[in-house]
């Protein structure tokens, strides 16, 4: 008895898994983990400590290192310098930087999940002092985690290789 070939002729990388990520893939990740948060912090939130302003900052750190490599990876894949010589962009690099910006696209929309149901929490806290003084906090770390999704799906557009460019006899 043999197995069925997993790949398929005519299948395409998005069905196996090897596309891009999907936004809807984080939509998801970040939905289910706002009702997880909503429903840790509706049972727990007398227990939690008072929530700074700068809580989500280092979401804003990550954001910006994935803006400032995918400015260099762009470059480099646009002016065809990937390879191996001495200053080229490495394919193995290349795809650790792939690789690293896929799974902030995730941390990010975990981050988005965890921000979200807290606010949800907090907006419906019109009478509690502390709610009030945590509303911004959550606010900073909800646009900290976009900001990381919108930075980690740029950085995995800029590792796209670039069209070939058309053959010199063609028109």
């Amino acid at each position: 008895m043999t197995l069925p070939d997993p790949r398929r002729p005519g299948q395409d990388d998005e069905e196996t898994g090897l596309g891009p990520t999907r936004l809807r893939d984080l939509v998801v990740i970040a939905a289910v983990t706002a009702i997880a948060a909503w429903i840790l912090v509706r049972y727990n939130y007398n227990d939690f400590p008072p929530l700074p302003l700068l809580a989500g900052v280092v979401l804003y750190v990550l954001a910006a290192l994935e803006v400032v490599i995918a400015f260099v990876v762009r470059s480099r894949v646009e002016s065809r310098e990937v390879g191996r010589a001495r200053g080229q962009l490495h394919p193995l690099t290349a795809a650790r930087v792939l690789a690293l910006a896929k799974a902030s696209a995730i941390l990010g929309a975990i981050a988005v999940g965890v921000w979200a149901g807290l606010l949800v929490f907090l907006l419906g806290q019109q009478d509690v002092t502390a709610a009030d003084q945590d509303r911004p906090g959550a606010i900073v770390g909800l646009i900290g985690g976009v900001l990381l999704v919108c930075a980690a799906m740029w950085l995995e557009y800029c590792c796209r290789a670039p069209e070939d460019p058309p053959a010199v006899g063609d028109s």
